[in-house]
């Protein structure tokens, strides 16, 4: 009989405080980390990385899936649609801000159909030149670009970051540099080494080997503050530009419902885990990213300022997919 009472209390206890239960056994089977980008990018990178930091934390195995396709969208529906109970997450980049300003038949939404779980990372792009181009500053380069018309720059495709920062220094500058869209980051650079273009707002760490060789020269970066991967090198908004501000950034979410309880122990682990050096390292190495840290709600509040900042940037450049 006490044992049926005990029972009966344990039972009740459960029932009245159900969320307590799914913090406690959570996670119950193998977590997937969605990544809407083909193997081997950034994105993917990180994934794995931090999922292999979130096995350690807690003690199930995390399972990267790449569904790659339509800029990050058929992997992010995935997520969108997947039971929300903290086994089924995304990794997703700035892209996931600026495909609704792209794309007119989203089968979800970008903010309410999912639950903020932590940011990953945030990291600068770099504005780069040929070493042949007359430029050493912002102001140089503003200057050149008002006195001739046959400045171009790169990008890694159209609508994306990479396009976007620079269409956003044209807007400020009152510039009309040329685009000229690649394949990817890359093939961009390889164009800018080559002589092929004047210029490309690229990613810290597919631009790095090419600065330290000399086969490109740096002009700034693109953040509010400078970069701990260039130090030394000044942002646009204090080389001349004020206000510029344009930065990629790395998120991990789970699908709107999932249990607040979960969340917070996602938050959690995820938090240690961009505080250990060797994850640390790597951000910088590999991405030019610092790591970040916060509340899932401190997340939820950047996409929505991001979600902001990029539609206006889409709206006055004309941006679209082609």
């Amino acid at each position: 009989m006490k044992r049926a009472a005990l029972s009966g209390a344990l039972a009740g206890a459960l029932l009245a405080h159900p969320t307590v239960s799914v913090a406690q056994q959570y996670p119950t089977k193998p977590v997937r980390i969605v990544v809407p980008f083909a193997a081997g990018g950034g994105t993917d990178s990180l994934a794995r990385l931090l999922g292999q930091k979130l096995h350690e934390g807690l003690g199930q195995s995390m399972v990267v899936d790449n569904r790659p396709g339509a800029g990050g969208t058929i992997g992010t529906e995935i997520v969108a649609r997947a039971v929300p109970d903290g086994h089924t997450l995304v990794m997703v980049n700035a892209g996931h801000v600026i495909n609704p300003h792209l794309y007119k038949t989203l089968t979800y939404d970008t903010v309410k159909s999912f639950a903020p779980v932590a940011l990953v990372g945030t990291a600068s792009y770099v504005l780069v030149v040929h070493p042949s181009v007359p430029a050493k500053s912002v102001k140089d380069l503003i200057a050149l670009a008002k006195s001739r018309k046959d400045l171009t720059f790169a990008s890694s495709g159209n609508a994306s970051t990479t396009h976007l920062a620079a269409e956003l220094f044209n807007n400020m500058a009152g510039t009309k540099m040329t685009h000229v869209p690649y394949k990817g980051g890359g093939p961009a650079n390889t164009a800018l080494v080559s002589g092929e273009v004047t210029c490309y707002f690229g990613s810290i760490g597919g631009s790095l080997p090419h600065i330290r060789s000399g086969r490109l020269r740096t002009i700034a970066v693109t953040g509010s503050k400078r970069s701990s991967a260039l130090p030394e090198i000044p942002t646009i908004a204090e080389a001349g530009l004020r206000g510029y501000d344009i930065t990629g950034w790395f998120g991990l979410l789970a699908p709107a419902g999932t249990p607040q309880e979960v969340v917070a122990t996602l938050n959690r682990e995820m938090n240690k885990a961009l505080q250990q050096p060797d994850v640390k390292k790597r951000l910088l190495e590999a991405e030019g990213a610092d790591p970040a840290s916060g509340s899932a709600a401190d997340f939820g509040k950047f996409i929505a300022a991001e979600l902001r900042k990029y539609g206006e940037v889409v709206r006055a450049s004309g941006a679209r997919l082609e």
